[in-house]
């Protein structure tokens, strides 16, 4: 009797713990085509969706595959819905992406991308969204210089910074938490 009662507990918290753990992350509410998240039911470590989270991202990094999308970048996308989800709204949301090195690339319009690797730039869209939510895209001057990338092949919105250390202390000086991968 003690073994059938223990395979029907085994079978329980098994399909119990998948259901659980293989939820679909979703993207939304504040980016809706690229940052899915996982929701987090009743974390110990509780969300305060009364603050002010004010974050720059420190975006240096890019896929060696032309046609990738860079996920440093897709996770201000994920800060934002992740937090939106979790309650905390989006006028209490305050992101910067400072852009830089290899990274530099992945703002640039279609035509520029197209003409240097011979496809659309499939960070494209992913910055719109970003930059259409309110997100600061700012790239480094001496990378735009050393690297090639004028302002007018940039996408529209960007800024250039004198250089992204000056971007990122700047950030920091105005309580902007950076974040660094």
């Amino acid at each position: 009797m003690a073994r059938p009662l223990i395979l029907i507990l085994f079978f329980c918290t098994f399909f119990n713990n998948h259901i659980l753990f293989s939820q679909n992350p979703q993207a939304g509410p504040i980016i809706t085509d690229f940052g899915k998240v996982h929701k987090i039911d009743n974390p110990d470590f509780k969300t305060n969706a009364n603050e002010e989270f004010k974050v720059v991202f420190d975006i240096m990094n890019s896929p060696e595959s032309h046609t990738e999308v860079n996920k440093t970048i897709e996770t201000a996308a994920r800060f934002l819905n992740m937090h939106a989800q979790s309650g905390v709204p989006k006028s209490q949301l305050k992101v910067a992406l400072v852009v830089h090195n290899k990274a530099s690339k992945d703002i640039i319009q279609n035509e520029a991308y197209q003409k240097r690797y011979g496809v659309s730039n499939p960070n494209y869209n992913l910055v719109k969204d970003l930059m259409d939510a309110g997100v600061e895209v700012i790239l480094c001057g001496q990378s735009s210089r050393s690297r090639n990338f004028p302002k007018n092949e940039l996408i529209p919105g960007a800024k250039i910074s004198l250089s992204a250390m000056t971007a990122l202390i700047q950030l920091q000086n105005e309580d902007y938490q950076l974040i660094k991968f």
